[in-house]
């Protein structure tokens, strides 16, 4: 789950990278705490963003936002989504402004 959303982080920035200006740097930041016995895990990128009408559908079964070819099914984050979730019984949640970051929120009882 960890690594899907660190993969499409590192995605996200380089695709930005690639078309943006040559003074983009690209950023990823992770943080953790702690808190009311539950951990949080935050992964920040300073890629493309995602507008709303994305960020409805990142955790359905077969959404992508990558163009075919690029060897993903659509899955990744609606699997991570019910690891987290369903399994863990916690919380992934995704905050964004298109062109500025992405930001997943993942938050699991102690």
């Amino acid at each position: 789950m960890l690594l899907n959303i660190l993969n499409n982080a590192c995605y996200a920035v380089h695709q930005k990278q690639q078309a943006g200006p040559s003074e983009y740097t690209p950023t990823l930041t992770i943080t953790t705490s702690r808190t009311n016995g539950e951990v949080s895990i935050h992964i920040r990128d300073n890629g493309p963003g995602m507008p709303p009408e994305v960020r409805e559908k990142i955790f359905m079964p077969f959404f992508t936002t990558k163009p075919s070819g690029e060897g993903n099914t659509g899955l990744g984050l609606s699997i991570s989504h019910d690891i987290v979730v369903d399994k863990h019984g916690g919380r992934l949640e995704v905050n964004s402004e298109p062109g500025e970051f992405t930001e997943f929120v993942i938050t699991i009882p102690v």
